[in-house]
């Protein structure tokens, strides 16, 4: 083989190499995206935050009272 020979099948498989991991790499950058607009989605609004915290704190708030009602029997 000649020199030239060579050096065509070196470039090529370097740029195929190269062009494969840019490939993997921007389908690996599509499905992080993918992920992330998904647990966009998926995040709970500022409003659903604040009602279930104050369900949340009824509750503690109820808790609170029946322990003042035991402690206050003994």
């Amino acid at each position: 083989m000649e020199v030239d020979a060579l050096w065509n099948i070196l470039l090529t498989t370097i740029i195929g190499f190269m062009a494969w991991w840019l490939k993997a790499q921007h389908d690996e950058t599509k499905r992080v995206q993918i992920l992330l607009n998904r647990t966009r989605e998926e995040y709970m609004t500022k409003s659903d935050s604040n009602a279930q915290m104050d369900r949340v704190m009824s509750r503690l708030d109820g808790l609170d009272a029946k322990i003042d009602r035991i402690l206050e029997r003994k």
